[in-house]
């Protein structure tokens, strides 16, 4: 009897610490997690139409079908806000979205989901250096790993950008940007020179918060639809292959390292 218990005690132990492992092989085509600004430059209104364009982007027919389009018809995704070097929050943890109801659940929570980061400056290194982190905990198998920074300034506090950047892109893990261009102009060259990298790396502008939602599905359309079913559209960027812009006008901002 002794042993009769011990041996079903074993199997329940190796029944639950395999939930994990068995959880880690879902398999998905794409693991993305989306890096939301949430610094001093963003108020309220343009807090929440973020949210807003992701929503309405989550709900938009083209984006289940580029979903099903690939090989697992199923992704999986995370989103954090962030502003200042130590100041990056999950918002939505990892989730598999696969059809309609998942998808509109997703957008629902979207759009009641409530400001976790207010204030603060702009650190994107750190907030790349936060996304890299979350792959860890992702519970699932395969895919690309895209990191999607969207926000409205250069970064003018932590360790430099490119830095974070390239070692993201040696773990395999690509960047791509979305520019909000209300504050800076030329925010979208910063973001080429300084923010995106990997395989098929982008990035797409936004005139303003407004323009944000139109832009967001382009940009999540661009990543999820796979290469040999990429939607032909000649407006988006083209990857980025380097850059010889300069970074002089954007040395500051690139190179600042915290005191």
């Amino acid at each position: 009897m002794r042993l009769t218990c011990i041996a079903i005690g074993l199997a329940l132990s190796f029944v639950l610490t395999g939930l994990p492992s068995a959880r880690a092989q879902v398999p998905v085509d794409l693991q993305l997690v989306l890096a939301i600004d949430s610094s001093s430059s963003v108020d309220m209104d343009e807090y929440y139409l973020q949210l807003e364009g992701y929503a309405a982007a989550f709900r938009h027919p083209e984006l289940l079908k580029a979903i099903q389009s690939g090989p697992n018809k199923a992704i999986a995704v995370a989103m954090f806000e962030w502003s200042g070097p130590k100041q990056q929050q999950v918002n939505f943890d990892w989730r598999v979205l696969a059809d309609a109801a998942g998808l509109e659940a997703f957008a629902r929570e979207l759009s009641t989901a409530p400001r976790l980061v207010i204030g603060g400056e702009t650190a994107i290194g750190a907030a790349i250096d936060f996304g890299v982190d979350l792959f860890e905990h992702s519970g699932v198998a395969g895919g690309r790993r895209v990191i999607d920074v969207s926000g409205d300034g250069a970064s003018n506090r932590g360790r430099p950008v490119t830095q974070a950047r390239d070692e993201a892109v040696f773990l395999g893990i690509t960047l791509n940007g979305l520019a909000i261009l209300n504050e800076e102009a030329g925010l979208d060259d910063y973001y080429r020179v300084a923010v995106i990298g990997g395989t098929g790396a982008f990035v797409i502008a936004a005139r303003d918060y407004t323009d944000f939602a139109d832009a967001i599905l382009r940009k999540l359309l661009r990543e999820i639809t796979t290469i040999t079913q990429r939607l032909p559209d000649d407006r988006l960027p083209e990857p980025h292959q380097g850059s010889r812009i300069s970074l002089n006008r954007f040395s500051k901002a690139v190179e600042f390292k915290a005191p």
